[in-house]
């Protein structure tokens, strides 16, 4: 044989592969708001379809630029839009701290960091889709882009649910107030007005988010901005599965649960302690990356069990781990920056949080009851969501007292309710394979896009 007509085998396989992905359906741009629990939900979803030989490709701050590249993730960095990431609230919004309503804060934030960047997203994706013509976009389910991008690139936008249903319904109150389905005709009535002074309460946002959205020819009919940006969507994915949802007899057409979305396999390195085996109890605490203030949950949750027969595993986020460790120098604590859950939760007996949706989500797919303690942030939401369906107990606090948290870890090792309500749960959590479900979905959509475009020509 003439080896000079041989062609090196990695040779071939990248011009295979450049050939498939100047096939429709190939390219997808990844975009999301700068913020931990809107990025690290989509990218084990992202590091799946790059996997899968699809052309991944990421929008989003700086500040995930290591992350998507270490992923082989080809990044973009904002241009025309503001980084609400690059610097605290109060350094980048200063009339931010003289607001001292939390319902106008809150208004505040939505028209800031949400609304009035999406036309500034959009300007950077327009440019982004000339040297990259996408062929869908994924999205988080509040990246406000979604109907600048739909409308005006033509382009279909999937958003993923990194929070509770956002979709509002007759059935329940307004998402977001951390309230349980109604128990009786007044609270019905109640929650109906409540719909009315929800509205209200964002009419100035809604209608900021109207106008922009006519500069750019594109007409808003709905009064409700968090209804409007699913309906918007091709789909919506929402993390999280019917069990873990309040019943509602109006849900979208567009909206599809996908189970719980893990961390991505090869993504974080194991850990283990023999401590591990010397404790009869093990619990889980954290209140994730984005809450700095140690003093709400990880230091009264280690103050409570200290030098007691119980085994605790402390995640701080890289915020003060080294005060914590000095402050709790005690045989049965471990404090450490970040822990693998996928390490810890198999074998921990309780997670005590501030409710994060990923991590409950986690929790709930590991069978591991919950203690939570949240309200800012949507965290009453999820955490109303953990009492209503009897797999934890919500404290309904920022700041839990130590001996709260430690009667209702206690409650939960005693009481084997909660542990059979989680297992049911987590059965059904673990039917579906986000992944994989995600996947098919996009090409779907794709696969749909490209046939009316088709039929469009004709």
């Amino acid at each position: 044989m003439n080896t000079t007509h041989k062609i090196n085998a990695d040779a071939l396989r990248t011009i295979l592969r450049k050939s498939e992905l100047n096939k429709p359906g190939k390219k997808i741009l990844f975009a999301c708001v700068p913020a931990d629990g809107h990025f690290n939900p989509l990218l084990p979803l992202a590091i799946h379809l790059l996997s899968e030989g699809y052309d991944v490709r990421w929008y989003t701050s700086e500040n995930y630029a290591k992350k998507t590249e270490a992923a082989g993730i080809t990044h973009y960095p904002f241009k025309n839009a503001l980084d609400i990431s690059s610097k605290p609230p109060a350094e980048l919004f200063p009339e931010r701290e003289q607001i001292k309503s939390k319902i106008k804060k809150l208004v505040f934030d939505m028209t800031n960091g949400f609304v009035l960047r999406a036309p500034e997203y959009y300007e950077d994706i327009k440019e982004i889709h000339k040297i990259f013509p996408f062929d869908i976009v994924v999205a988080d389910c509040l990246f406000f882009a979604i109907p600048f991008i739909k409308h005006n690139l033509d382009v279909p936008v999937i958003s993923i649910g990194v929070v509770p249903l956002l979709e509002s319904s007759r059935d329940i109150a307004p998402p977001g107030l951390g309230l349980t389905p109604p128990a009786s005709l007044f609270q019905r009535i109640k929650y109906k007005a409540l719909h009315y002074i929800t509205t209200a309460m964002f009419k100035k946002p809604t209608g900021l988010l109207r106008q922009l959205l006519k500069q750019y020819g594109i007409a808003m009919n709905i009064n409700n901005m968090f209804d409007y940006m699913i309906r918007e969507s091709s789909l919506l994915l929402q993390i999280g599965t019917p069990g873990f949802e309040y019943k509602r007899s109006d849900i979208g057409s567009n909206i599809r649960f996908i189970g719980a979305s893990l961390p991505a396999a090869g993504t974080q390195k194991k850990w283990y302690s023999p401590k591990l085996r010397q404790y009869r109890k093990v619990m889980l605490v954290t209140q994730g990356t984005v809450e700095k203030d140690i003093s709400k949950l990880i230091v009264p949750a280690l103050t409570a069990f200290k030098n007691s027969e119980y085994l605790v595993i402390a995640t701080t986020g890289g915020s003060h781990t080294e005060e914590l460790r000095k402050q709790f120098n005690y045989e049965n604590i471990i404090i450490e920056d970040f822990i693998p859950f996928d390490e810890v939760m198999p074998i921990a007996n309780v997670y005590i949080s501030n409710g994060g949706y990923g991590g409950v989500t986690f929790s709930i797919k590991h069978k591991l009851p919950m203690v939570v303690a949240g309200i800012h942030e949507g965290k009453s939401e999820i955490n109303a969501r953990v009492g209503y369906f009897g797999i934890g107990i919500n404290l309904q606090t920022e700041r839990p007292a130590p001996q709260a948290i430690k009667t209702a870890v206690l409650k939960i090792f005693q009481d084997g309710a909660y542990r059979a309500n989680i297992q049911i749960l987590s059965d059904e959590f673990n039917t579906y394979n986000a992944n994989r479900l995600c996947g098919s979905y996009i090409d779907k959509a794709i696969e749909k896009h490209y046939r009316n475009s088709f039929i469009k020509s004709k």
